[in-house]
């Protein structure tokens, strides 16, 4: 009989950055990480001393030997699938760093695995989990916004190519560039504030023009400019999805560009708007009235901190799921299909350049 009460046993698969994070949240939220699982032997060593686990090169080992009930997975976004099949097949909760995978067809066979699974996949969408965010859910459910109809969401850096030549930058590992890393956020986060309505068209432009130019790389990234180092992947895109009863979305997401840096997000409703950033503390809210004289109002509300945003917001939600048996609401392996879905058709679109289908079978 499951205890819904005990700890999560979590095991991480993938112990970079982001394998690492997730450990340590789970530690500071008061659950066990037993065991990680990583190719490199000096990354396993550093996660042993960290986190006292236990460590295997091969996760289906680690399933094998280890009494897991949760599974995070950051590996490199080609890898999602068999390590996220193989712990749904067990019945692990799996927790998947976004996108949920490199194509589309991989991501579907990881919600077909999770639909048979009893354990559940969730997909780390950690930018919800924000003070900004929270006002404004509470606001629209209150509908305070009216009929959501539009969304204008930006995620651009100046100066922010990550590692050249490594794996973000390899269509065969990552599936693709700007659009993949940190345009899958702002995808997420619009579709989220309309309400994840169906996705039915997309038109798409990418562009590939800085990848050998050092001076627009991330300063605070290496830069491999060999003959070697793979760049085949896009580092900005101009997307516009329309959505089911005409309910738009416009993107822009870049990894270089020569404009300011901005994860500004615009959300147009029948009775008000809304600007707020990715992850931010502010809520600004725009409408009109009439008391007194015609007049525009544009009100700022400052948010005060989370107990517990962004990754770390991500991260208890779904250990708290994972303990009481019950799927989370957020960020589901539903939800990543489709913004997996939109990814596709921006490189179907882009490819082709015209406007395609969003198919959602």
């Amino acid at each position: 009989m499951t205890d819904y009460t005990s700890p999560v046993r979590l095991g991480v698969v993938g112990l970079g950055f982001m394998g690492q994070t997730h450990a340590t949240n789970a530690e500071e939220l008061g659950h066990d990480v037993v065991a990680g699982a990583d190719l490199v032997s000096e990354t396993r060593e550093e996660f042993a001393r960290t986190y006292g686990a236990a460590t295997y090169e091969d996760f289906d080992e680690m399933y094998e030997a280890e009494d897991l009930d949760a599974v995070a997975v950051a590996t490199p976004n080609a890898y999602h699938e068999p390590a996220a099949v193989g712990a749904l097949e067990r019945d692990y909760d799996v927790l998947c760093e976004k996108p949920l995978a490199h194509t589309l067809e991989s991501a579907e066979r990881i919600a077909a695995a999770a639909a048979d699974s009893e354990g559940f996949c969730a997909v780390n969408f950690h930018n919800r989990f924000s003070p900004a965010t929270e006002m404004f859910k509470e606001y629209q459910a209150e509908g305070k916004f009216g009929d959501m109809n539009h969304v204008r969401a930006n995620y651009v850096r100046s100066r922010g190519i990550p590692g050249v030549g490594s794996w973000f930058t390899d269509e065969s590992l990552s599936g693709g560039g700007a659009v993949v890393d940190i345009g899958v956020h702002a995808i997420d986060f619009a579709l989220y504030l309309l309400e994840y309505p169906e996705v039915e068209e997309v038109f798409a432009v990418t562009r590939s023009q800085f990848g050998d130019r050092d001076d627009y790389v991330d300063p605070d990234e290496w830069y491999d400019a060999t003959e070697e180092a793979v760049f085949d992947v896009e580092d900005s895109a101009t997307v516009m999805i329309r959505c089911a009863g005409d309910r738009t979305i416009s993107l822009e997401v870049s990894w270089a560009a020569n404009e300011p840096e901005s994860q500004e997000v615009l959300a147009r409703g029948t009775e008000a708007g809304a600007r707020l950033d990715l992850g931010g503390d502010d809520l600004t809210v725009f409408g009109a009235g009439k008391q007194g004289t015609d007049h525009l109002v544009e009100s700022t509300m400052s948010g005060g901190s989370l107990d517990h945003a962004g990754w770390e917001g991500s991260a208890k939600q779904f250990l708290d799921a994972s303990r009481s048996g019950e799927p989370p609401a957020l960020n589901t392996v539903e939800e990543a299909l489709t913004v997996q879905r939109v990814i596709d058709a921006i490189y179907r679109s882009a490819e082709s350049g015209a406007c395609v289908s969003v198919a959602d079978e």
